[in-house]
C-alpha cells in the first residue's frame, strides 16, 4: 500500500501514528495520540484530538471535529479516549466527542456507519455497526445505540437513553426512553412508538414469519393497555418460540431508563 498523503498545509503532531495509503486534508490538524489506520481519509479543514484511534477505510469529510473534549462540566482534563472503527463516512461539521472520566472514559463508535453533517455523538456514548444517523441527529451523554438503527433528520436522544437493534427513530422525534429493538418513533412532542420498522427488517432479510412474531410482541407491549410487569409476563411467553423477542424482552429488563411506550 502507498505511503500515507499528508497536504502541506496540514499540521500532523509528531506522535500521531497514520497508516499506509491514509490521507490527510488541506488545512486539518491532527494532534497528540491520534492513530489514523490504513486507507482513512481526512478531509480539509478537519480537527481530529487524541487520545483517538481511527481504524480503516474511513471517510471524513471537511469541517469535521473528532476527539474533542467532553462537554460537560465536570470533566477535569482526564485520560479519556474516542474509539472509532472502519469504513465509517462521518460528513461536514460533524462532532464527536471523547469520554469523560467518571462515565467509562471512553466514546465507541462501530464500523460501516453513516453519520450526516452536523450530526453530534457526545461524550461516553457506544454506537453499534451500520447505522445512519441523518442531518442534525443529537446523542447526549452516555447514549447507547444498536446495530442497524436509524435517525432522521434533527432527531435528538437524551442522555442515558437506549436504542436498540434495527429501531427507526423519525425525524424531529425527541427520545426521553428507552427504544426497544424493531420499533419506529415518531414526533409527538417527545417522540412514542408508533409500530415496528417492518420496511427496514424486510430489507434486512427478515422474513414474514419473524415479522409476525415482532409484531405480536409490539402489541403486546405497546398496544395491549396492560401494565409493563404484566406485559412482560406475555412478552416472556412470546419469546419461547421467537429469538427476535428474546431480544426484545432481555432489551427491555436491562434498562435503567424508563421504556418508551
Amino acid at each position: 500500500m502507498a505511503a500515507a498523503a499528508i497536504h502541506a498545509s496540514a499540521i500532523v503532531d509528531p506522535s500521531a501514528v497514520i497508516g499506509e495509503g491514509a490521507s490527510i486534508g488541506a488545512f486539518t490538524i491532527i494532534g497528540a495520540g491520534v492513530e489514523i489506520g490504513a486507507g482513512t481519509r481526512i478531509g480539509p479543514h478537519c480537527s481530529v484530538t487524541g487520545p483517538t484511534r481511527i481504524g480503516r477505510d474511513n471517510h471524513v469529510h471537511g469541517h469535521a471535529a473528532i476527539g474533542g473534549e467532553p462537554q460537560d462540566k465536570k470533566f477535569r482534563g482526564e485520560s479519556v479516549r474516542l474509539e472509532i472503527g472502519d469504513r465509517n463516512v462521518i460528513r461536514e461539521f460533524t462532532t464527536l466527542n471523547r469520554g469523560t472520566g467518571d462515565g467509562g472514559g471512553v466514546t465507541r463508535i462501530g464500523s460501516d456507519n453513516w453519520l450526516l453533517a452536523y450530526t453530534h455523538v457526545a461524550h461516553d456514548c457506544v454506537v453499534g455497526n451500520h447505522c445512519i444517523f441523518s442531518n442534525n441527529a443529537t446523542l447526549a451523554g452516555h447514549v447507547v445505540v444498536g446495530d442497524h438503527v436509524i435517525l432522521s433528520g434533527f432527531a435528538g436522544v437524551h442522555q442515558f437513553c437506549r436504542i436498540g437493534d434495527h429501531a427507526f427513530i423519525g425525524m424531529g422525534a425527541f427520545v426521553n426512553g428507552d427504544v426497544a429493538p424493531f420499533l419506529m418513533v415518531a414526533q409527538d412532542g417527545y417522540g412514542r412508538p408508533r409500530g415496528i420498522n417492518a420496511e427496514g427488517l424486510k430489507r434486512r432479510g427478515f422474513d414474514a414469519e419473524r415479522i409476525a412474531a415482532i409484531r405480536r410482541a409490539y402489541r403486546a407491549v405497546y398496544m395491549s393497555g396492560e401494565a409493563l410487569d404484566e406485559a412482560r409476563a406475555k412478552l416472556a411467553e412470546l419469546a419461547e418460540g421467537s429469538d427476535d423477542v428474546r431480544l426484545m424482552l432481555d432489551f427491555i429488563e436491562g434498562g435503567d431508563r424508563p421504556l418508551l411506550r
